[in-house]
């Protein structure tokens, strides 16, 4: 099958990669436009843009359907179109193209978590078994026919962005061997069935740190929301950037958003038990280690974080 590859960040490319080894015809890569990057904000293509153009694939570079994106994408005439993370929907007009549709590679076990941000609010909610599903896309939210299923765990010290680098991989075999079964007629769409689940894109308030809550709680948020939007907290009218904590439940009693400094630890209260800093990052300046963050303090008396 000739086969039109949809994707745009990092966390795609696992997926192209393993099209191209298992033989696909790749005809063109669908993508979104280059963006500024970094603090001179230089025009910079998408990751699945740059390994398109290091296999010499052709790249169709859009930020919506519109009528030349989909004249481009008729042209290249594929009998099926994979999308992995693109970041824009895909209009009827579009999803018509393709004789076997649009084929999404969706990092969750749907209905569970449909939407921008599956492995983020998998992490905070704490679940324990997360995975990736295949589904021919339909103009609902995630809502169509399921081709195939894998699992993966969910570790205690899983971050949202070490968890769904895991699943970039094992997701992209899943992808690969759903293609090959709808080539060769042999897999079906079922229906989805269960409890339906919502993961609304994450924003710069979804990080912040309220040290009123329970310890665990505050693990799982920080875990999900790093690197993407980033765990925040304030600290002397300024928001400090906070990496994934460990509890301490063996620690003493410590007020919501107090520090404590033991040796090598650097303890916040919460409202259970006190958790313990790893990475930090003040305002205007890198991150570090925690504990070289309070050697720097003028005083350890009464630092509190909001």
């Amino acid at each position: 099958m000739k086969v039109l590859f949809a994707g745009t960040p990092s966390v795609a490319v696992p997926s192209l990669d393993v099209l191209i080894g298992a033989g696909f015809d790749v005809v063109a890569v669908l993508t979104r436009p280059d963006a500024p990057i970094g603090r001179k904000r230089v025009l910079t293509p998408s990751p699945v843009a740059a390994r398109a153009a290091e296999l010499g694939i052709a790249v169709i570079k859009a930020s919506k359907i519109d009528d030349d994106a989909r004249a481009a994408i008729a042209a290249a005439k594929p009998d099926v179109a994979a999308i992995v993370a693109y970041g824009a929907l895909i209009p009827p007009a579009g999803l018509a193209i393709p004789e076997h549709g649009w084929i999404n590679l969706h990092f969750s076990l749907l209905p569970a978590w449909r939407g921008a941000a599956p492995v983020q609010h998998a992490v905070i909610h704490g679940d324990e078994i997360t995975g990736a599903s295949t589904f021919l896309l339909e103009e609902g939210l995630d809502t169509g026919p399921v081709y195939g299923t894998m699992t993966e765990a969910i570790l205690a010290q899983d971050t949202s962005s070490v968890l769904l680098e895991r699943l970039s991989h094992s997701g992209a075999v899943l992808l690969a061997q759903t293609l090959t079964g709808i080539g060769a007629g042999m897999v079906t769409g079922v229906p989805q069935r269960g409890e339906v689940t919502l993961a609304p894109k994450l924003g710069l308030e979804d990080g912040h740190v309220d040290w009123a809550r329970p310890a665990l709680a505050i693990n799982r948020q920080i875990r999900g929301v790093t690197s993407e939007p980033g765990a925040w907290t304030m600290h002397q009218g300024a928001r400090f950037k906070l990496g994934p904590v460990a509890p301490r439940p063996d620690a003493g009693d410590l007020a919501p958003g107090h520090l404590a400094f033991e040796g090598k630890s650097v303890l916040v209260g919460t409202g259970s038990h006190p958790v313990e800093l790893g990475q930090v990052q003040p305002a205007g300046k890198k991150a570090m280690n925690a504990v070289d963050w309070a050697r720097g303090l003028a005083t350890k008396e009464d630092v509190v974080f909001e």
